[in-house]
């Protein structure tokens, strides 16, 4: 058999398609961005279509690379990313609502006025917030002429990125989705491993709707004829950041990665236990294999790279965001410039939608050397907030396994370490989401013999220490906080809900 096999990295801004082998070596890559849409304030939607023929052209190019066939195809996906189709065209009935999108916050403050919030942590472990699933797709239901008719007669399909890209690849034959993308949706129990009736009904979701939830390492299905060469076997799914969690091998108990991607997504594997979230956390689904469900402790930071997109593309600081390692550098201190990119809200532990970016500490001396340095510190000190949350003050983890295109930046990775007081591992690879899908589906078909095969597998790349004294630290560290604060004040002040 050959040992190649095709990662499909459905993301946020771009669709990538990469062919991996089982030393988990990069063999071709072929990627597309796609366009945002902004209809209105808060609102974000894709084109479900365009990401679709971006997955079939970027996997038919980095296949026409490979010299033998594709064993097994695995799937990692833009998470809580909602979309409804029709059954027998394929067709979305809407845009996709993508999982920053805030057009729902009202929603959840009704719920949470009604004493919904409790019931909701309990069952799926998630905090009730716009973020995920369920209420985007209500608000579908409720607002796009036909649809909830439609749904209940059977003729409609709802899924996340992964379920809809599944439908594809096999012309129909398969409406499924795996365990960690329905632990997203806010609808499925984390504890029972299934559909909740009382949250379907609370969110007025017909259950006809549903995909089937499957283990992350499952055959699928095959690739509908004339799609590829040959039929390939679909053998692994998962959302981004679980299937990060794979690449970077984190299958102990204790071990933690963090995805600096366009946002940040810190995952520390739990075990087998479903441990109660810390405040301002989240319990999640890491995967599920053999129908066994492993657990991670979860923080979310909505704006990471995102920021460096934002300074790049609208204020046109650098043409490349390569160049940023050198000119944090080259700016010394951070001279009290603090960003806090509230563009959607701030996630974890403060989990406010209406927090709005914030920029403080500018002086006259201040250039735009320093906005770049602040934004890189940014997704640092976030990190700093997340692991404090979820070990409850107890320290850092023993280490920190990162990727994603930030993971790049020598300079951030070194900062990250200082802040946080712990050394940061980068992996040889840092394409650790397009990895993980690989190595689930190479286990689904034997190339991988079992967890310890892939841990084989996975290479370190570079290791920062951290060497800053701690009352630098913890200056840098107060001043975040205090931006943070304004942040949050600044909302208050202007008749927001009380943060929780």
């Amino acid at each position: 058999m050959s040992d190649h096999l095709l990662a499909i990295d459905q993301g946020t801004t771009s669709t990538r398609s990469l062919l991996i082998d089982s030393a988990g070596r990069l063999l071709s890559t072929a990627q597309r961005e796609f366009p945002q849409s902004y209809p209105k304030s808060g609102w974000v939607e894709h084109d479900p279509l365009t990401i679709w023929q971006d997955v079939l052209e970027t996997a038919r190019e980095a296949i026409a690379k490979s010299d033998a066939p594709v064993a097994a195809i695995g799937i990692a996906n833009q998470r809580e990313t909602t979309l409804v189709w029709d059954r027998a065209t394929g067709i979305p009935v809407y845009p996709a609502i993508v999982w920053q999108d805030r057009r729902t916050a009202q929603h959840c403050e009704r719920l949470r006025h009604g004493g919904h919030e409790a019931l909701i942590r309990d069952r799926t472990g998630l905090l009730l917030d716009p973020y995920f699933s369920a209420t985007k797709l209500a608000w579908i239901l409720e607002h796009v002429e036909g649809v909830r008719e439609r749904a209940g007669r059977g003729e409609l399909a709802f899924g996340t990125i992964d379920s809809f890209l599944l439908w594809h690849l096999t012309e129909g034959a398969v409406h499924a989705t795996d365990a960690t993308n329905a632990s997203r949706t806010m609808l499925f129990d984390i504890h029972r491993q299934c559909w909740d009736e009382d949250l379907l009904k609370l969110f007025n979701v017909p259950e006809a709707l549903l995909p089937e939830v499957r283990d992350s390492s499952h055959l699928y299905g095959v690739t509908a004829k004339g799609l590829f060469d040959k039929q390939i076997p679909v053998a692994g799914m998962a959302g981004d950041q679980h299937a990060a969690l794979i690449g970077q091998a984190c299958f102990n108990p204790g071990m933690a990665k963090a995805t600096y991607g366009t946002g940040c997504f810190f995952l520390l594997n739990t075990g087998e236990e479903a441990l109660p979230p810390a405040k301002g956390m989240l319990t999640t689904l890491a995967y599920r294999t053999e129908g066994r469900p492993i657990y991670a402790a979860e923080g979310s930071i909505f704006a990471a790279g995102a920021v460096l997109k934002w300074l790049r593309d609208r204020l046109e600081l650098f043409k490349d965001v390569s160049q940023t390692s050198l000119i944090a550098a080259h700016a010394g201190g951070n001279e009290g410039v603090y960003l806090v990119p509230a563009f959607a809200g701030l996630g974890a532990p403060y989990w406010d939608p209406n927090a709005r970016g914030l920029i403080c500490g500018l002086t006259l001396d201040t250039g735009p050397e320093h906005i770049i340095r602040a934004a890189l510190e940014s997704a640092a000190y976030q990190t700093v907030d997340l692991t404090g949350a979820i070990t409850a003050g107890g320290g850092p983890p023993r280490a920190l396994r990162i990727d994603g295109g930030m993971a790049a930046n020598d300079w951030f990775c070194q900062f990250l370490a200082d802040v946080l007081a712990a050394p940061v591992e980068r992996p040889a690879m840092l394409e650790a989401t397009a990895q993980g899908a690989a190595f689930l589906a190479g286990l689904q078909v034997g190339i991988f013999s079992g967890f310890a095969a892939i841990s084989a597998a996975w290479k370190a790349g570079a290791r920062f220490e951290a060497r800053m004294g701690g009352d630098e630290r913890e200056r840098l560290i107060a001043g975040w906080r205090n931006a943070v604060a304004r942040t949050l004040t600044r909302v208050s002040s202007a008749g927001a809900p009380p943060i929780k």
